[in-house]
This record gives structure tokens, sequence and C-alpha cells, in this order.
């Protein structure tokens, strides 16, 4: 079976879920000249990459940028025509809000790891003890952390038990929501180890990376927000006739005995809970970690099904205030916050006017736009922050971004705001995850014509999501094409 669009009959494929992998699996279908239908329970398309309006401005619900590491999501913007809108941040750097007050970060390295550990700002955050520590990591061999398991785990082990606290931690706790000892190196930092092992100390590992990707240039935006993409992708979809169901829950799927390929069955609650099937020869799972391996579990050895954490629950809290203080951009673009800071509860804050042109302009002087952040992740107990109503954690965001930024901020300063949930959205990449989707989708080349994408298979971010949805997608047409 040869897939391509100069075929006289048009296979069929059906795509559950409607984020950026979703899209991306339906549009690369499609491409191929597939009869799609894609199934997403919410109304929303695009996933994390969303808009909402605070007064009277369109924002990014969610991402509101993409790691320019690699070229992966600027050509993608390409082909749909909107590479014109890609725009870079101001060069403003962010800071770290640490148990004794805000620091600028040091700009030398990757993730909060020190690239140069003689850089003044070093100084500002480690002790004496903590920087002579660190420094040791120049006289251990490249053998010392090798094998660690953890970003912590070879950080501690490399430069001590500060520079964890004090410069990786509240990174990967304000970006990732997980504490170092918890994050899976490779996931977050690809190559660092055998970047380690042939510079031969972490500093200048990270320092090469960082080189790679020097200041100003680690991430992209688009004017008007990263929103676009996802508008792009369903104007894309839809002119290549696909065929999109909003508002249905998948329920299970099904071999069909009588016609092959695979039938889902799915409910919609407004309407009346009725339940309806899609067919389709070829099924690709677009969703999170727990409805992909409900929906698919009982076709599967239940060796091969990882055990994966769901992503933690995150609230965003927009701000539009006016504060003219807040012109003279006074802690960069955003700060990330020490999870051992007690008088603030937010764990990042990004002053969306400091970091992005067409948003300060759009707001005009004297106005502002700051996000802040909430939902970390080793917060279970009742009285975390995302359990607060909208209007409790509207005014948390009042008191802390004046804390952060270091100006007054109350009602009278309030022009608007916003707040946004998501659940799940960052899953969370734990030691030996990496094998566990490798052996999981191994198992998936036992189910003649089904494959799998999403955040939880690739790792966070835009960048990876769509490197990875389009390979697994090339392959797993290229793997039919030869049946």
């Amino acid at each position: 079976m040869a897939m391509d669009s100069r075929r006289t009959h048009r296979e069929s494929a059906v795509v559950v879920g409607g984020g950026i992998s979703g899209l991306l699996a339906a549009r690369e279908l499609a491409m191929k000249g597939l009869r799609v239908t894609l199934v997403e329970k919410r109304s929303h398309l695009g996933g994390a990459v969303g808009a909402h309006e605070v007064d009277g401005h369109v924002l990014d619900s969610g991402a509101e940028s993409f790691a320019t590491r690699t070229s992966d999501v600027a050509e993608l913007l390409t082909e749909l025509g909107i590479e014109d809108k890609i725009c870079s941040p101001y060069d403003g750097g962010s800071w770290l809000y640490l148990q004794d007050g805000a620091h600028p970060a040091p700009r030398t390295g990757i993730l909060g790891i020190p690239g140069d550990l003689s850089d003044p700002s070093i100084r500002e955050i480690l002790s004496s003890a903590g920087l002579r520590r660190a420094k040791m990591d120049k006289l251990l061999p490249a053998s010392v952390g090798a094998n660690a398991k953890t970003l912590g785990e070879l950080v501690r082990k490399r430069m001590g038990q500060q520079v964890v606290d004090r410069l990786v931690a509240p990174v990967t706790t304000g970006v990732q929501s997980t504490h170092p000892d918890e994050v899976e190196i490779e996931s977050v930092i690809p190559g660092l180890q055998a970047a380690l092992a042939q510079r031969g100390s972490l500093a200048a590992a990270s320092a090469s990376l960082r080189a790679a990707s020097p200041a100003g240039s680690q991430v992209a935006g688009l004017v008007g927000g990263m929103n676009q993409l996802s508008e792009a992708l369903v104007r894309d979809v839809l002119r290549r006739r696909v065929r999109i169901l909003t508002g249905y829950d998948a329920i299970a799927v099904d071999r069909d005995p009588d016609r092959g390929g695979w039938t889902l069955l799915q409910r919609a609650p407004q309407l009346g809970e009725r339940v309806a099937p899609v067919h389709g020869k070829y099924l690709v799972m677009a969703t999170d970690a727990p409805t992909t391996l409900r929906i698919l579990g009982s076709h599967l050895d239940a060796s091969t099904i990882p055990q994966v954490k769901a992503g933690h629950e995150i609230a965003l809290v927009t701000l539009a205030i006016e504060q003219p203080e807040l012109d003279s951009r006074p802690r960069g673009t955003g700060l990330l916050v020490s999870d051992q800071v007690a008088t603030v509860r937010a764990k990042a804050l990004t002053h969306a006017t400091a970091k992005w042109k067409w948003i300060a302009e759009e707001m005009g002087p004297g106005k502002h736009v700051v996000r802040l952040s909430y939902g970390r992740g080793n917060d279970h107990g009742p009285l975390r922050e995302v359990s607060l109503y909208d209007d409790q954690l509207i005014t948390l965001a009042m008191h802390d971004a004046g804390k952060l930024l270091g100006v007054s901020i109350t009602r009278g300063n309030l022009l608007g705001a916003d707040v946004v949930r998501w659940k799940g959205s960052l899953p969370t990449m734990r030691p030996g995850h990496r094998e566990k989707v490798q052996q999981f989708r191994n198992s998936l080349q036992d189910l003649e014509g089904v494959t799998a994408v999403g955040a939880w298979l690739s790792g966070n971010g835009l960048a990876a999501v769509t490197a990875d949805t389009r390979r697994t997608m090339h392959e797993f047409i290229d793997a039919t094409s030869a049946d």
C-alpha cells in the first residue's frame, strides 16, 4: 500500500487529540492523501498553545515562545507561511529570587549550570565556601558524575549542593515544575554528559552548549503571540480537508473485524451522552499519557505499559497593570523563584512587556503585562495555590509581583487580569523515562496501523514536540507504505 496523494482510493486515519502534536499528525497524514478525522474533547484546538484576552489585548494563554536550539519550529512556521512574524525577545536577561532577595541570573551557562565561575554575578549568589566547592569541578576527572541519573545528582557531584539549590533548582522548578533530583538529564539538556566527557568539566560543558545558543537567542516568539501557530495549523488542516470533531471524549478503541482498521468509540456529553463510533484504517494517539495508556492498554502486553506520572496542575495569572516604575525593566525579562523562598508563592514571573517588543508597543508607556506561574511539583497539600479561587489567585499574584519586581502593585494599578489553568500539561520526565517510552513505542509495532505522539513521549516544549511528532509520523507513514 502506497500512501500518497495520487492514489485513487483514499485510506482513512483517526487522530485522537487536538493539541499541537495532534494537529501536526493530522497534517502529515493529510499531506499523504489520507482522509483524516481529528477528535478533541475540548472546543479549543492547539493544547497549551492558545490565546486569551486581558484588558482588551489578545495574549498567549500558554506557551509564549519556542526554543531555537534546533530549526524544527522555524521550518514549520515557514511551511505555514508565518515565518515573517518570528521575533526575538529583548536581551534583558532573567533574574533569580532567592531567600536573600533578587539577583541577576548568570548568563554564561545553561539551565542554571554556570559556564564561567569567574562571572561576578555568581559571587553574589554563592557563598565563599560554595564558590570554592563549585570550582572543584575543574579539578575533578570527567568520570565524576558520568553515570549520574538526574540533573541534581550530576551538578551536586561536580559543583556541590549550593549550586543545585541556588542556581539550578530555581530554573527547573520554575520551568519544569520539578526539582533537579527528579529531572532526567537528557530530557532537559540533551548532550550534556557527552559534552562533559569531551570538555572535562561541567562548567566547560555548560558553556559550550550555551555558546551554541548565545544569550538572547535561546528562544523566539511570534508577533501577536504563539497562539498564531495553533491558528495557522488549524487553517492548514482544514484546507487539507481534515474532519475535526470537538467536544467528544475518547472512550475506547477496538479492531474492526469486518472492515479492518480501528474503531474509536467516543462520547459527546453536550449531546446527551451520545456515543458515536469513528472508523479509520490507521490510529494516532496524540493525547496525554493517562488517556493514551487507558485507550491502548487492553491491546498491549501489560509489561510494556510504562507507569508515567501525570503532569502537575499549573495556574497562570496574567496581570495588566499601570505602573510607570516598570518602564525601566528593573528585573530584566522576569524571575525564577527558589522553592526555599517563603514570602513569594509564585514559582516564576515573566515581565511580558520587558520581554516582547510587540506587547510593549500594544500596551504603551507606563502600562505593563506580567504573568505569574503557580503550581510547584512538590506541593500537594490542601492549601496549595492552585486550589485558590481565581479572584484569590489574582490578589496573591499582585502581592507576589510587587515583591519580585520591587514596586508597589495594588488594585489601583490593575487594568485587567485573567487566570488560566492547565492540568497535566507538563509531564514529569523522571529517570528512566526515555527507556520506558522506547519500550512502549516498540510495543506499538505489534499493533497494525497504530502510533502515538505527544509531549509525554517527546519531552516538553514546542521544539521537542514538533521534531518528535514529525519524525514519528514520517517513520509511521514509511512503515505502513512498505506493507
